[in-house]
């Protein structure tokens, strides 16, 4: 089986496992990860067949949604992917992916690293920025019955994973918690380039949002 068929029944299997997954992590942000993928990858030294994989996969079972396992998603992984005459260099590459794709309230322990990874994080990191990473973040604490913003409740910067994962803090400490972070740890020069934009773009929204909110002009 060529490469070409192998992505196109990986995205007809992510299409149908995630068509009724919570907006900001369903098909169409595989969609968008995908194609930040392919921009970035077309300036690294990359397998290009890994990256599209680890792109499609990347969210195929997401913790959030599985009771916190993360051993779910590379497990779906890896039995799809058994199917399609993927090489088991492959398959393991694309799994590593998947388990250090994860921000983890920054507090991950990244053993793995390939050139594959970098471009796949950074793309991932690129759709929690900007306009679809304001719109995402609150649509998962709409999702989750969380608050817009909470003056009472202070940011923690200092949360372990287990604190982060269990955090019911308002939306708008989750900028400050994750997204607005991001733009520091991106892996290459063109998602550097990209996530400054957004960066700039998601404190614009803060600075008009707390403006509303205190009853600015």
């Amino acid at each position: 089986m060529n490469s070409e068929k192998i992505v196109e029944n990986t995205i007809k299997f992510v299409q149908e496992t995630l068509k009724n997954a919570e907006g900001g992590h369903d098909w169409f942000h595989i969609l968008r990860v995908l194609n930040n993928s392919k921009l970035i990858a077309a300036t690294e030294n990359v397998d290009l067949l890994t990256v599209e994989l680890g792109a499609l996969l990347h969210d195929i079972a997401d913790s959030k949604f599985h009771n916190g396992d993360e051993t779910v998603g590379p497990k779906v992984a890896r039995a799809f992917l058994s199917t399609q005459n993927v090489t088991e260099e492959v398959i393991a590459h694309v799994v590593n992916i998947i388990e250090n794709i994860s921000f983890k309230g920054g507090n991950s322990n990244q053993l793995f690293h390939s050139n594959e990874l970098a471009v796949v994080q950074d793309a991932d990191r690129l759709d929690a920025l900007g306009a679809i990473g304001i719109a995402r973040a609150f649509n998962y604490g709409g999702f989750k019955g969380r608050g817009l913003y909470d003056p009472e409740i202070q940011v923690n910067l200092k949360m372990s994973k287990e604190e982060y994962k269990a955090s019911t803090a308002p939306t708008i400490n989750h900028f400050y918690e994750k997204l607005l972070l991001l733009k520091d740890r991106m892996n290459t020069e063109t998602g550097k380039t990209i996530a400054e934009q957004r960066h700039k773009y998601m404190q614009d929204f803060l600075e008009q949002f707390y403006a509303e909110w205190n009853g600015k002009a």
